[in-house]
């Protein structure tokens, strides 16, 4: 007994494979080069005090947000508790190769949502790079109007 097959066959199929490698290969590519953080992003509310502090030339930001990020140096490199001490050693000796008349000034830009605790283990650290270096602490707040 011979059975005959009634289907014909259908060339109107798209193989979507090869348009799902591309589509990967992209997502791959845009992840790998865009930027992780725009710079400009981060939301610091500094506490207000009623007075002004002249602007410094050599100065090595640390910033610490509301979630307990802490970002170094003008590029924001995002940096642990832990590791805060070696980088921050790390920036302040290059600053000086790179600004050997002046002493690094280090501004601390804290939000004031942070709690205490987080405020004085930060603190404290920069300060011990600081006396290393023999620099200065300024920390940053808004002037109040």
């Amino acid at each position: 007994m011979r059975f005959t097959a009634r289907l014909k066959p259908c060339h109107n199929l798209i193989d979507l494979t090869p348009l799902v490698d591309v589509i990967f290969l992209l997502l791959i590519f845009f992840l790998v080069t865009s930027e992780i953080l725009p710079l400009k992003s981060l939301l610091i509310e500094t506490p207000q005090l009623p007075c002004d502090q002249p602007a410094k030339l050599a100065q090595l930001l640390v910033i610490m947000d509301s979630d307990h990020v802490i970002y170094l140096g003008s590029k924001k490199e995002i940096v642990d508790m832990a590791s805060v001490k070696d980088r921050l050693s790390e920036l302040i000796a290059a600053m000086k190769e790179k600004h050997a008349q002046s002493l690094p000034t280090i501004v601390l830009s804290i939000d004031k949502r942070v709690d205490y605790g987080q405020f004085l283990r930060l603190f404290t650290q920069v300060q011990q790079c600081s006396q290393e270096c023999s620099g200065r602490i300024r920390l940053s707040f808004k002037p109040k109007m």
